[in-house]
């Protein structure tokens, strides 16, 4: 069964002292995108990501986001030979400017290069199996969303192509119809030339094929998207061929209302994987 473009799945990571959210989104797109927003020095993991997410998604804007929830405190130090330079300086300039010495401990903490409060480096190799179980299942999250749609946008197709060939089977009648008409009006070898120019039966045979081979590509399981758009492609060809022999109020109408379908058709094979 085909799948949908849009998904989102998200996972806790859980790694001793280190906890944070994995997300995955995926809309549509022509090609497979990926996009990261991960903490610096994740870059490492990028690749064993794009290997993991190529397992189950073929097409699709992805983007995978990991957010440092909670990890250790940070590395707090005190520079001393700062704190004695202050000193020194604070000296001279009460010395020099007959000030008084109110130089407090809050004051002198606030002072550049006193304390310095460093974060701590997450290592991603040192979390990466646990991330790697959050993020496969928020990628089987993702993929379930998109089956979901798939299933929805199965549905609907269905239901387009069978709306066309009622109108495709409605063509063939009023096709016999007109001939009947004409050859008690005309002349046999008028009738003859006219029914050659009007033949469609080629085209009712290519357009019947490529409405079950959208069918067919509807019940697929591989990635489809393309491959529907190119029979709908196919289909708006004959369609216009159908249209330019047969000129018939009746014929004309049928023509337009498959057009419109083959259009709906190409607008949903963009949703499709």
């Amino acid at each position: 069964m085909i799948k949908g473009m849009t998904g989102f799945g998200m996972a806790q990571v859980n790694a001793g002292d280190v906890k944070g959210v994995l997300e995955v989104k995926s809309v549509n797109h022509r090609y497979f995108d990926l996009v990261f927003y991960l903490p610096i020095g994740f870059a490492a993991v990028e690749n064993e990501i794009r290997q993991l997410l190529a397992k189950t998604v073929v097409r699709g804007r992805i983007t995978v986001s990991f957010k440092i929830t909670d990890k250790p405190d940070p590395a707090i130090s005190l520079n001393k030979k700062a704190v004695s330079q202050y000193f020194v300086y604070a000296k001279s300039l009460k010395k020099e400017f007959r000030l008084d010495n109110d130089l407090t401990l809050s004051d002198l903490i606030r002072l550049p290069g006193v304390v310095d409060a460093r974060d701590v480096f997450i290592n991603p190799e040192k979390i990466w199996l646990v991330m790697k179980k959050a993020l496969q299942r928020s990628v089987n999250s993702l993929d379930a969303m998109r089956k979901r749609e798939g299933q929805a946008l199965a549905r609907d197709i269905n239901g387009v192509l069978k709306r066309m060939l009622l109108q495709v089977k409605k063509i063939q009648a009023r096709t016999k119809t007109v001939l009947s008409e004409k050859k008690k009006t005309m002349a046999m070898e008028e009738f003859s030339s006219y029914q050659k120019s009007v033949d469609i039966n080629e085209e009712i045979a290519r357009l019947s094929h490529y409405i079950a081979e959208f069918r067919a590509l509807v019940r697929d399981e591989a990635s489809v998207g393309k491959k529907m758009d190119f029979v709908g492609q196919e289909m708006q060809r004959e369609t216009n061929t159908i249209g330019a022999k047969m000129q018939d109020r009746i014929v004309s109408n049928c023509v337009i209302s498959i057009k419109s379908k083959i259009e709906k058709l190409r607008e949903q094979a963009q949703n499709i994987e």
